[in-house]
């Protein structure tokens, strides 16, 4: 999938620019974000799409030198199941 990167947003768009999915997590302070949202469209339900959403953003947080906050339940569940992106969070 390419995601597209947006400050304070990683999504997926379809061909016609229509949002399919996404996951938003607005500063909270200069190295801190909040993952505060996580959405996918019903017609990618059931094919990992939140999860590789998950990962393309515990790779960028890392990678900007940012630490995480969770606020949404499926962010809080997923770093739950992955441990290796634990250095990420605050």
């Amino acid at each position: 999938m390419n995601f597209t990167y947006n400050p304070n947003q990683i999504a997926y768009f379809h061909s016609d620019n229509n949002l399919l999915a996404e996951v938003t997590f607005p500063n909270v302070d200069e190295n801190t974000v909040d993952i505060n949202h996580t959405f996918v469209d019903d017609s990618l339900r059931g094919q990992g799409v939140a999860g590789k959403l998950m990962e393309a953003t515990a790779l960028y947080l890392r990678s900007q030198g940012k630490k995480a906050v969770l606020t949404c339940s499926y962010a809080i569940s997923w770093f739950e199941k992955h441990t290796e992106y634990q250095d990420i969070l605050k």
